[in-house]
């Protein structure tokens, strides 16, 4: 569950220039199909994502992938691999999200909504039949994908 700051602390952040945010995206693959969330309660509130999150000071990807998806859907995963970057501009919201796609294998674990508060349902998916609407970074990934495949 990502750490909100304290008020005085809070304060102080939103008095600092504006700064990108890293975010790590991670396909959970299982029977070849990957795992997606309906967020809710936060910006792309409606849209399918993948598990992920904040990327913590002196963490390494791979970790925040594992403790993530953990945190979020109760599963474990293995094989953490680097697949690609993306640059996300929310300009509605005002926030910009530098995002680390990974990929990763199911390796066990009960698949459940462990945060009800920012994600309503988890399926599995796989890329010839998306939900719509797909949260941003996912968007931009696909349109990143879709531009090597046609080169």
């Amino acid at each position: 569950m990502e750490k909100k700051p304290c008020k005085e602390c809070q304060e102080k952040i939103d008095k600092l220039p504006h700064q990108p945010r890293v975010g790590v995206g991670v396909f959970v693959v299982r029977d070849g199909k990957f795992l997606l969330g309906k967020r809710k309660g936060a910006h792309g509130a409606g849209t399918w994502s993948l598990p992920g999150g904040h990327l913590e000071f002196g963490e390494e990807w791979e970790d925040c992938a594992r403790r993530e998806v953990r945190e979020e859907a109760g599963v474990d995963i293995a094989q953490v691999e680097f697949l690609a970057v993306t640059n996300d501009i929310f300009r509605a919201e005002d926030k910009h999200y530098i995002t680390i796609f990974v990929t990763s294998q199911y390796d066990g674990g009960v698949l459940e909504i462990k945060e009800p508060d920012k994600c309503e349902e988890w399926s599995w998916f796989d890329f010839k039949s998306l939900p719509e609407p797909i949260f941003l970074p996912l968007k931009n990934l696909v349109e990143q994908l879709d531009k090597k495949k046609n080169a």
